[in-house]
């Protein structure tokens, strides 16, 4: 199946109508894989459907994010970025470069559920937990697990 017949595919899944300007947001997403602002998936957008409106794009990304087919991060800058990939991961921010990478550990993601099914948050049900670790990336060596 080609990239544009599975985003196709995921805008149907979320109920919605499959159109070239859902088609244009959810490709700029998945193609910017740096978790990317609404500026950067207009920029993209502009460069390859010059056609589609602003407010499209904004009005796009609200309703990807309320149908859940994709994610806001915000960022200690006050930044909102977008991320495609909605499935269990964490995310690593540097804010001296701004950047964002996805982070994967399924041993952490077993300790956090255990702790808050042991421990509870009171009057709160919890339905996911994601967490944002916060540093400096030094370099990025061959064996790690977040991208």
């Amino acid at each position: 199946m080609s990239n544009i017949e599975q985003i196709k595919e995921k805008i149907r899944q979320s109920g919605l109508k499959v159109t070239l300007q859902r088609i244009a947001v959810m490709e700029a997403l998945m193609m910017l894989k740096n978790h990317p602002t609404a500026d950067m998936v207009l920029e993209y957008i502009n460069r390859r459907y010059p056609a589609i409106a602003t407010g499209t794009v904004y009005k796009t990304l609200d309703t990807f994010t309320e149908k859940g087919l994709i994610e806001k991060i915000k960022t200690d800058a006050d930044k909102m970025r977008y991320d495609a990939f909605t499935q269990t991961h964490h995310h690593i921010y540097d804010p001296e470069n701004n950047e964002i990478a996805d982070y994967y550990d399924s041993e952490l993601d077993k300790l956090l559920s255990d702790y808050f099914a042991k421990k509870g948050i009171s009057n709160f049900e919890i339905q996911d937990i994601k967490l944002q670790i916060t540093g400096k990336r030094k370099s990025k060596p061959e064996n790690t697990k977040y991208s």
